[in-house]
């Protein structure tokens, strides 16, 4: 690799067509579709007995009313249940219109199509639907009472129940010179992205195939399922991702209901069919995350080294389990951190509610699991009198254990093994970031002055680049520009730039040179989805791949041209030259652009440069074919990369906070982050995400819950009253990195999407106990949540 790409911070290649108001959303697409709107039950637990549609026939602009009656064959059954598993006894998934009964408010239950939304909407609003109503179940203290139940057939409101263990903990708790249990909570939240969901289909009646546009974090898999749903055949379904505002995990989901609607419409009607979802119905309709209770028994010594660790997790999945149950898997794994927990047993329950269903949500269980593992750190470390990096530091994995078998098994189904890290160098840069051991000097100084600050920190490993495949496709064009395209999606994470650093690496030209295509099926058709920060560790090695074809392949071309060892060839600036030799030095150096031409023998002549890969072009050996067995006419190839297991980053972020003596009102004061993602592609980008990362868990550890009340109904859902950090409430954040590189794949690398969101709560946790004096058991935490337990404690 000569034209160096890889590995610099270099500004992200999508923004200027971005931020010059050139970005194509889902939206900006089917300007003139049909638009549909949806009747959504305004009750959490309910019988549909009636739909009354008399009062809407003859509106002008009405093109159809549809219900679960009129959805034929595949396409009434009940959405997949995607990720099946041996312990989820009793999955649960919705239709695409409610059948029979609604169990939450949102559930869709009526479709209207009308020559545009306006119309949609008021026919929507003047449907009646009758119901008898049914006891809602709210909260995870009334599922785990099962005395009422969301579903009929399942008992106890208990979808899965699951068990994981490495040798007898109670044992080893029961026998330990010190034991402390905790009772933790984490509330619901949600993603709440600035774009929502929305879907554009049109039928093609002529060829019997489908297109439809949808905001998704996953287009091949949207493909299969319609294909599955609608009954056709997958090579007649084409699925576009377009520019996509965010995911954030609530776009893995697939199909949605409406996801299902609208293409089934299309074909119906033979018309272009468009639905865009507004912040209401994303709030009541798609999915949150987050919310559990967990009970955690630990034994140690009196180092504060573990002996044992037994922790409980009710898990609220809301009111169907269409992803599953990967969320509680997560917790109940990545709980352990970067910590060797002597004997381990982890129970889960995952509970069903009246309310929105629960899917990932960035960090996918991970926040929840690193608030157990750091609250019950930060607990031992006050019991023993014992500063809290050294608990943390003596229970370290260490370099040299590496690869760390946990003996468990992981949401990819395979063993949970770490496959690298260096944790004590991490909290060694993490100490020196942030100032641990000056901070009581800091302290005396702010508490002469009548102030309040504390400090905290925590600690997360992170599951990246799960299976089972991705794939990418590069070519070299005849002008010397590279096309790459791989199946997954983006959502602005910046991957056309790092996936253009990456081929660009590899064949030796300028990354300018490279365009990436994300998220269409129409040129990649095989992907699994962005997701669980595997888009860089599984399509980067999968483009590398291909890329390392196309040069071998342009060396061979080269060297025949040349009449040059392909092994005495190199690629510097899209010129392949004789290693050593001048750039364009006459009879030691071809354009790779010229290389493109030659790879594919022409019999036509379209312009001077095509002239060169004629029959009549120049010397030609008549005893070989034009095109040699086993290869294939131009200079483009395909690679594909499966990993052994998933490969494991790891991080610790460090808080100083500053609490009101009077108001309780929380400040952040320093925020500091030191991240392992092993080799970097780009350094800037990968801190873009630990930036965005950290707002988000600055919300979910301060200001973002959903609060339902007791019937069900969710009293927060708009930006009015749902809170989210706005940029004053975000600190600046220090960032420092190290580099230890995965030996699973190639490029060494390892993800970064999710790392700057996990430890979040736990560090703020942390930071706010210390600077109170008192333990803080959940989160979020508002000031109104400080300012009680301030009362409490006092009383």
């Amino acid at each position: 690799m000569t034209t160096r790409s890889f590995g610099e911070p270099i500004a992200r290649l999508e923004d200027p067509r971005l931020l010059t108001g050139q970005g194509r959303f889902l939206d900006d697409i089917g300007h003139h579709a049909l638009a549909a709107a949806f009747v959504r039950s305004p009750h959490a637990h309910a019988r549909i007995t009636g739909i009354d549609v008399t009062d809407v026939v003859g509106v002008e602009g009405l093109v159809a009313i549809f219900t679960h009656e009129d959805l034929d064959g595949r396409a009434g059954e009940p959405l997949p249940l995607l990720i099946p598993h041996e312990t989820l006894t009793h999955g649960r998934t919705g239709y695409a219109l409610a059948k029979d009964e609604v169990n939450h408010v949102g559930e869709p239950i009526v479709m209207v199509v009308a020559t545009d939304r306006y119309v949609a909407e008021d026919v929507c609003a003047r449907i009646v639907v009758t119901y008898d109503f049914l006891p809602p179940v709210v909260g995870i203290e009334a599922a785990r009472d099962g005395e009422l139940l969301v579903h009929d057939d399942v008992p106890g409101n208990v979808s899965a129940r699951m068990v994981q263990s490495r040798g007898d903990a109670a044992a080893a708790i029961d026998a330990a010179p010190h034991v402390l249990e905790l009772d933790l909570d984490i509330e619901r939240s949600a993603s709440t992205p600035l774009e929502g969901k929305g879907v554009h289909a049109r039928w093609d009646a002529d060829d019997a195939s489908l297109r439809v546009y949808t905001s998704t974090q996953a287009s091949t898999s949207v493909r299969a399922a319609l294909a599955a749903r609608l009954e056709l055949p997958p090579d007649r379904v084409e699925v576009i991702a377009p520019d996509v505002g965010g995911g954030f995990g609530v776009k893995i989901v697939h199909p949605w209901p409406e996801e299902v609607m609208v293409p089934w419409a299309a074909i119906r009607l033979g018309r272009e069919v468009k639905w865009t979802e507004d912040r209401r119905e994303h709030f009541v309709g798609a999915t949150h995350e987050r919310g559990q209770l967990q009970h955690v028994r630990v034994g140690f010594d009196d180092d504060g080294i573990l002996l044992g660790l037994d922790v409980t997790v009710w898990h609220d999945n809301g009111a169907y389990t269409p992803y599953g149950i990967i969320v509680p898997i997560i917790t109940t794994t990545q709980l352990l951190g970067p910590y060797k927990p002597g004997a381990y047993r982890a129970e889960f329950f995952s509970l069903y509610t009246n309310t929105v269903s629960v899917t990932p949500y960035r960090g996918a269980g991970r926040p929840q699991g690193c608030f157990a593992m750091e609250r019950t750190m930060d607990a031992i470390a006050a019991y023993l009198g014992l500063d809290r990096t050294v608990v943390r530091e003596r229970n370290f994995i260490r370099p040299d254990e590496m690869p760390y078998d946990h003996g468990l098994i992981f949401q990819d189904g395979r063993p949970l093994i770490y496959d690298s890290g260096d944790y004590p160098a991490t909290l060694d840069k993490l100490k020196k970031l942030v100032g641990w051991d000056e901070f009581e000097a800091f302290r005396a100084d702010a508490r002469a002055a009548g102030r309040r600050v504390g400090i905290g920190m925590a600690c997360y490993v992170e599951g990246t680049g799960v299976g089972p495949y991705e794939g990418g496709w590069v070519k070299v064009e005849t002008d010397g520009s590279i096309v790459a395209a791989t199946g997954l999606t983006t959502q602005g994470q910046g991957h056309k730039t790092v996936f253009a650093q990456v081929v660009a690496s590899e064949l030796g030209v300028p990354v300018e040179r490279v365009s990436v295509t994300t998220g269409d099926t129409r040129r990649f058709g095989y992907a699994v989805g962005t997701f669980a920060s595997r888009a860089a560790v599984m399509s980067g090695n999968a483009l590398a791949s291909a890329a390392r074809k196309v040069r071998d392949k342009a060396l061979r071309i080269a060297g025949e041209a040349l009449e040059a060892d392909p092994r005495d060839l190199e690629i510097v600036d899209g010129v392949v030259r004789v290693i050593g030799s001048p750039g364009g030095a006459p009879g030691a150096s071809i354009p790779l652009a010229t290389v493109a031409v030659l790879a594919n023998p022409l019999r036509y002549a379209f312009d001077r440069e095509a002239e060169r890969a004629t029959q009549f072009g120049g010397p030609v050996d008549f005893s070989k074919p034009p095109v040699a067995e086993g290869e294939s006419p131009g200079l483009e190839d395909t690679g594909f990369y499966s990993p052994p297991r998933s490969t494991f980053a790891n991080g610790m972020h460090a808080a100083v906070v500053e609490t009101d003596p009077e108001t309780a009102e929380i400040t952040i004061l320093r925020y500091c982050v030191v991240h392992d993602c092993g080799t970097l592609i780009n350094p800037r980008l990968v801190e873009g995400q630990i930036h965005g990362g950290v707002a988000q868990g600055v919300g979910g550890a301060l200001y973002e819950r959903m609060v339902y009340d007791d019937a069900g109904q969710l009293l927060n859902a708009s930006f009015m009253d749902f809170l989210m950090p706005y940029s004053t409430e975000v600190p600046v954040i220090e960032t420092d990195h190290l580099e230890t590189p995965s030996p699973l794949n190639p490029l060494g690398i390892k993800g970064a999407g999710e790392a700057g969101v996990i430890p979040g709560s736990a560090v703020l946790a942390s930071a706010i106990s210390d600077a109170e004096g008192f333990a803080i058991t959940r989160m979020p935490i508002s000031p109104s949540d400080l300012f009680s337990l301030r009362l409490a404690q006092e009383s």
